[in-house]
């Protein structure tokens, strides 16, 4: 007897056609999530170069990391993807001012294709495989949440520490420094990246992209690259090592594989 393998906490992925892993089944998931993630990827890309928030290459880029995305998790995926922009515009605009006059403001343009690479590219990678092999779903998705839920700690924590903080402290020693330095944290930029990563954990679950029992996962996994983002920060980065977006890349690698070890053990000892 045949017995189609389909993902666990997805709205739309329990049908044959997508669970199939051979090369009929790939054909039957592009043509049936392959045209809607195009046009939600390119809709989404115009907007967001629209408003600004990224640069004619980041908006390609963008297109590239959507679609990919979309497809392996479903038109679903895209929901905590466009989360984490919604809240990487909202806190990026918000005391743009004083942002400016601490001279760390983003640049008008907008987010760079190298950016946005930097930021989503380890979830699409954790992702993609799921194309081909799906009943490797459920772990290869939480580790792609909290690649994303990573990226939105960061660029939160950063971002509201800078509009709203008076102080910030190097994470390495806890010594005072300016506001906006690498390495450099806040208690108000700290707690809204924590805010940020569980609010991305949430959405997923939501959605039906992964189960609630792993938003902690995905939480927890999202803080612990946040923290490993602002070391490197005051380390490598600032002693020209690494660059920023090489930091953001090496940060979302370590909370997808954290996620990933953690579902891993966990599952086994589950079961």
């Amino acid at each position: 007897m045949h017995h189609s393998v389909c993902y666990p906490a997805s709205l739309e992925r329990c049908t044959a056609p997508a669970c199939d892993t051979g090369p009929i089944g790939v054909t039957s998931l592009m043509h049936s999530r392959g045209l809607p993630a195009a046009v939600v990827a390119i809709g989404f890309a115009v907007v967001a170069r629209s408003m600004g928030a990224v640069s004619d290459g980041g908006a390609v880029v963008g297109v590239l990391m959507a679609f990919t995305l979309m497809l392996a998790a479903g038109l679903y995926g895209f929901v905590p993807l466009v989360t984490v922009f919604l809240l990487t515009l909202v806190t990026t605009r918000w005391g743009y001012a004083r942002k400016q006059h601490l001279g760390v403001a983003e640049r008008r343009r907008g987010r760079t294709a190298s950016q946005v690479l930097a930021n989503l590219c380890t979830a699409v990678l954790c992702a993609s495989p799921v194309i081909w092999f799906p009943q490797t779903g459920e772990v290869l998705l939480v580790a792609a949440m909290a690649a994303l839920a990573e990226a939105a700690a960061d660029t939160v924590s950063s971002e509201v520490g800078q509009a709203t903080a008076n102080s910030a402290y190097r994470i390495t020693d806890f010594c005072q420094e300016p506001i906006g330095t690498n390495g450099a944290i806040s208690l108000e930029g700290t707690l809204s990246g924590c805010i940020a990563a569980s609010i991305v954990g949430w959405i997923s679950a939501i959605v039906g992209v992964v189960s609630w029992q792993w938003t902690p996962v995905i939480s927890i996994a999202g803080v612990a690259g946040m923290f490993l983002d602002s070391i490197l920060g005051a380390t490598w980065e600032n002693s020209g090592k690494m660059g920023n977006d090489a930091v953001n890349f090496v940060s979302t690698v370590f909370a997808a594989d954290l996620a990933m070890v953690a579902a891993i053990v966990l599952e086994r000892i589950s079961s």
